[in-house]
């Protein structure tokens, strides 16, 4: 895992991937709890016996946003950033969908560090993330998060 410290550690990895996550698996359990929570209850994301006959991929599928709402928790597998008050998820940029996360499919974030600035004591980071299905050659998505750091 990546320790960052401070702005200026953060600025030295400027261009560079960061690291990737462990795996994590999608289940039909977190599909369906997804779909509860965000009242999404497509027949292609929770209903296995119709997505099978019927689906054009013969499986549920992840919602797409349920994809994207890992990316806090699969980016803490990645780097730390230390000394901070607070972190706040600013923004999502360009993101493209390349392929569905069928459920049980095993999924792992890359992360790229594109450009920091110092906005008068915030620290602004975007970063291109990439979310991996394992075995597949095109990746689920591509795009940029932003982050503010408020160091210490």
């Amino acid at each position: 895992m990546l320790i960052i410290n401070n702005y200026e550690e953060y600025k030295s990895h400027l261009g560079r991937e960061l690291g990737v996550s462990e795996w994590h698996q999608i289940t039909q359990q977190q599909i369906d709890r997804f779909a509860d929570a965000t009242l999404d209850h497509q027949w292609i994301h929770i209903d296995k016996q119709r997505a099978e006959a019927e689906g054009p991929f013969k499986a549920t599928i992840a919602h797409g946003y349920l994809t994207l709402s890992l990316i806090p928790y699969l980016w803490k597998q990645i780097a730390e950033v230390r000394n901070i008050k607070m972190e706040i998820n600013y923004g999502i940029e360009r993101f493209k969908f390349g392929q569905p996360v069928l459920s049980d499919d095993e999924v792992q974030l890359k992360a790229k560090l594109l450009s920091i600035a110092n906005l008068r004591g915030v620290t602004k980071v975007v970063i291109e993330a990439t979310l991996v299905i394992k075995d597949q050659p095109k990746p689920a998505y591509n795009g940029d998060v932003v982050f503010l750091y408020h160091f210490l």
